[in-house]
C-alpha cells in the first residue's frame, strides 16, 4: 500500500465498494427478515384471508358465466386484505392481476395457490352418497360467540336453493323470513333475520334458552319442520335457475349411470334432487365419474370457466416507499460517512507531502534555495519528493556556481584592468615613460581581457545551445600537427618538449577550428603545469567507434579530490599557480562543451606527481 498511490487509491475504492455491498446486504437481510417474520406472525390470519379470497372468487364464478368483470373484485380484495391476487386461464393468459399496471406487472409465482372451478366445487360424501353441499352459514350463539348449529342441507352447489335467485325471488324470501320472525316473536321468543347477501337465503335466528352466564342462546330455525308452524314452506325453496340446472344434472347423470349399468336412487332435498347409489355401501368410481361430469356439463353455461389463482405479497421492500426511502437514506448516509472518514484519513496522508512540496517551492521562489522536503516511503509521491530535492540541490549548486563565476569573472577582469590603469596613471604622472616596453605590456594585458571575454562568450553560447559548428571531413592527424606547431614556441619558452604522436590518417566530420581550440586549451594547461625539462605528447588513436585525441604530460599531476570538479567553470586545482600563469579557469569547461557539441566526451586520468592524460573521444564519420 505504501509503494504506489495507484494501489492505495485502488484499495480505498475497493474498501468503499465493500462497504456499499455490506450496506446493501444489511438492507436486504433486514427487509427480508422483517417480511418473513411478519409472514410467520400472521400465518394463521393469512390462511383465513386466503380462504376468504378463494370463497369470494368462487362465489363470483358461480354467479357469472365469464370472468370479464372480475378485475374490480380482485383489486378491491387486494386493497382490503393486502394480498396480491392474480387469475389466469389454464394456458397462462392473465385474466386479472392486482399488481398489473399499464399492461405489465411482476412475475407470477411459479405454482398457483388454487384452481377456481365452479363446475366441480362442492362434491363431498354425505351419508355414504355422493351429493352436493348447500352450505348454511354458521350461526353464533349470542354474545358468547358459541357455535350452536350448522344446518347443512344436501343439494346442488353452487346450485343450492339460494343460488340464482332473481331480485323478485329474493324479495319474496325476505318477506317470508320476516313473517317467520314475527310468528316467533308472537310466541314470546326473540327472533332475528340474518342475510349475508349475494345468493344466500335469509336465516331466522330464534332464542333457545340461556347460557350459564345469563346470555341468550340462539339457534337456526329448521325450515320445513312439522312441529314448527312459524316456518313457511317456501322460505327455502330453490330458485328457478337452480331447479333448471338441477334437472339438467339429474338427466345427464341418470343417462350415464343407466348406460354403465349402475343402480341408483333419486332423493329430494327442499325441492332439489340428488342421485345416490341404490346400495350406499357400493359407491364406485364410475358412479363418481357420471355424477361429476353431469354436474360440470350442466353448470358450464352458467358459471365462469376454470381459472388458476395466484396469491402473493401485495408489495416487497421498495426503496421509493416512505419507509424504504428513510431506511435507504440512513444506510447511504452511514456509507457516505464511513467513506468520508476513510478518504479524509487517506487524503490527509496523501496531501501532507504535497503541501510540503508546495511550501518548499514557494520558499525557493522567495530565494531560499536550501529548501528541502522530508521524504518517506517509496511511492510516486516519495519519488516526486526525491526529484524535487534533487532539483533544489541542482539549483542551489548552479546558483553557487553562478555567484562564484561572477566573483571569479570580476576578479579575472580586475587584475588586467588594474594593471592597465596603473601603467596609464603612472605614465600620465611621468613616473613611468610611455615607451615601447610599456606599450607591449599594455597589449599583453589587453590580450588577456580579450581572451577572457572570448571564453565567456563561448560558454554563454554553449549554455544557450547556440554554439555553432561548421563540420566537414577532416584529418584529425593533420589537426594535431597544427596544434603542436602553434604551441611549440610557448613550450620551448617553458623548457617543455612538445611532440605529436600520429599514425596515418584519421578522417572524421568535425569543425576544425573548434577541435584546434579544444586541443589548444589542453596543451596550454599541460605546458603550464609541466616543469622545465618535462614532455607533452599530443596523439590520435583509432578506437572501435571513433578516435581518441589525447594530451599526456609528466607534470605535477592532479589529486583525486579535484578530478570530479576539474571541468567546472573557474575551478582551479592550484589557485595560486593558476593566477601566476594567467589562466582564466574556463579552458577545461569550454573544452568539455566543444567535445559534447561534436557528440563526443572528455575524460581525465591522473596521478599526483606522475602527470595527467586528457582524452577527447570523437565519433568516426
Amino acid at each position: 500500500m505504501r509503494r504506489s498511490v495507484l494501489v492505495r487509491f485502488l484499495g480505498l475504492s475497493l474498501a468503499v465498494a465493500l462497504g456499499a455491498v455490506i450496506a446493501t446486504a444489511v438492507i436486504a437481510t433486514y427487509s427480508t427478515s422483517e417480511q418473513l417474520q411478519g409472514e410467520i406472525d400472521a400465518n394463521t390470519s393469512q390462511l383465513q384471508v386466503d380462504g376468504r379470497i378463494y370463497a369470494e372468487l368462487s362465489r363470483y364464478a358461480a354467479d357469472h358465466s365469464t370472468w370479464s368483470g372480475v378485475g374490480k373484485l380482485v383489486h378491491d380484495l387486494s386493497d382490503e386484505l393486502g394480498r396480491r391476487i392474480a387469475l389466469t386461464d389454464p394456458d397462462g393468459t392473465v385474466i386479472a392481476d392486482s399488481a398489473r399496471m399499464l399492461g405489465a406487472g411482476p412475475e407470477l409465482p411459479s405454482v398457483p395457490a388454487a384452481t377456481v372451478d365452479a363446475r366441480t366445487q362442492g362434491i363431498a360424501k354425505f351419508s355414504g352418497a355422493v351429493s352436493v353441499w348447500a352450505g348454511r352459514k354458521t350461526a353464533l350463539a349470542g354474545r358468547a360467540n358459541e357455535v350452536v348449529s350448522a344446518a347443512a342441507m344436501p343439494g346442488l352447489y353452487p346450485a343450492y336453493p339460494g343460488w340464482g335467485l332473481t331480485d323478485k325471488e329474493k324479495h319474496e324470501r325476505d318477506r317470508l323470513a320476516e313473517q317467520a320472525a314475527e310468528c316467533y316473536r308472537a310466541q314470546g321468543k326473540a327472533a332475528t333475520v340474518s342475510s349475508a347477501g349475494g345468493g344466500d337465503l335469509p336465516v331466522v335466528m330464534v332464542e333457545s334458552g340461556q347460557a350459564a352466564d345469563g346470555t341468550s342462546l340462539m339457534q337456526v330455525s329448521k325450515p320445513g319442520a312439522t312441529d314448527d308452524a312459524c316456518m313457511p314452506p317456501g322460505l327455502n325453496a330453490p330458485s328457478a335457475k337452480a331447479r333448471l340446472v338441477n334437472d339438467d344434472e339429474i338427466r345427464r347423470a341418470t343417462d350415464c349411470l343407466a348406460a354403465s349399468g349402475q343402480d341408483y336412487t333419486i332423493t329430494e332435498f327442499d325441492g332439489l334432487r340428488a342421485v345416490e347409489p341404490k346400495n350406499k355401501a357400493e359407491l364406485t368410481g364410475q358412479f363418481l365419474t357420471c355424477t361429476s361430469e353431469a354436474r360440470s356439463q350442466a353448470l358450464a353455461p352458467y358459471v365462469a370457466p376454470s381459472a388458476k389463482l395466484y396469491l402473493g405479497a401485495k408489495s416487497t421492500f421498495n426503496v421509493f416507499s416512505g419507509e424504504g426511502m428513510l431506511r435507504t437514506a440512513a444506510t447511504a448516509l452511514g456509507v457516505l460517512l464511513i467513506a468520508a472518514l476513510v478518504m479524509l484519513f487517506a487524503g490527509r496522508r496523501l496531501v501532507r507531502p504535497i503541501v510540503a512540496l508546495t511550501g518548499a517551492a514557494q520558499r525557493m521562489r522567495n530565494g531560499d534555495h536550501a529548501a528541502r522536503v522530508p521524504v518517506s516511503g517509496k511511492d510516486e509521491v516519495a519519488r516526486l519528493g526525491h526529484a524535487f530535492n534533487a532539483m533544489a540541490e541542482s539549483i542551489q549548486r548552479h546558483d553557487h556556481q553562478r555567484k562564484a563565476m561572477v566573483s571569479d569573472v570580476a576578479h579575472e577582469l580586475r587584475t588586467p584592468l588594474a594593471n592597465i590603469k596603473g601603467y596609464l596613471v603612472a605614465s600620465e604622472d611621468g613616473v613611468v615613460p610611455l615607451d615601447r616596453e610599456l606599450v607591449t605590456s599594455l597589449l599583453e594585458e589587453t590580450g588577456l581581457l580579450e581572451h577572457l571575454v572570448a571564453d565567456l562568450q563561448d560558454l554563454a553560447l554553449a549554455d544557450a545551445g547556440m554554439l555553432r559548428l561548421h563540420k566537414a571531413p577532416r584529418d584529425l592527424s593533420e589537426l594535431v600537427q597544427q596544434v603542436v606547431s602553434a604551441h611549440r614556441p610557448a613550450a620551448e619558452t617553458a623548457g617543455v618538449s612538445l611532440t605529436a604522436d600520429v599514425q596515418g590518417t584519421a578522417h572524421a566530420s568535425v569543425d576544425s577550428a573548434r577541435i584546434r581550440q579544444a586541443l589548444g586549451n589542453l596543451v596550454s594547461n599541460a605546458i603550464r603545469f609541466t616543469p622545465s625539462g618535462g614532455t607533452v605528447v599530443v596523439g590520435v588513436r583509432r578506437v572501435a567507434d571513433g578516435y581518441n585525441l589525447t594530451v599526456t604530460d609528466n607534470g605535477s599531476g592532479i589529486a583525486d579530490k579535484h578530478l570530479p570538479h576539474l571541468f567546472d567553470r573557474f575551478y582551479r586545482a592550484e589557485q595560486s599557480r593558476s593566477r601566476t600563469t594567467g589562466g582564466s579557469g574556463l579552458g577545461l569547461a569550454i573544452t568539455k562543451h566543444l567535445a559534447e557539441a561534436h557528440g563526443g566526451r572528455i575524460t581525465v586520468t591522473s596521478r599526483l606527481g606522475s602527470g595527467s592524460t586528457f582524452t577527447i573521444w570523437i565519433p568516426a564519420g
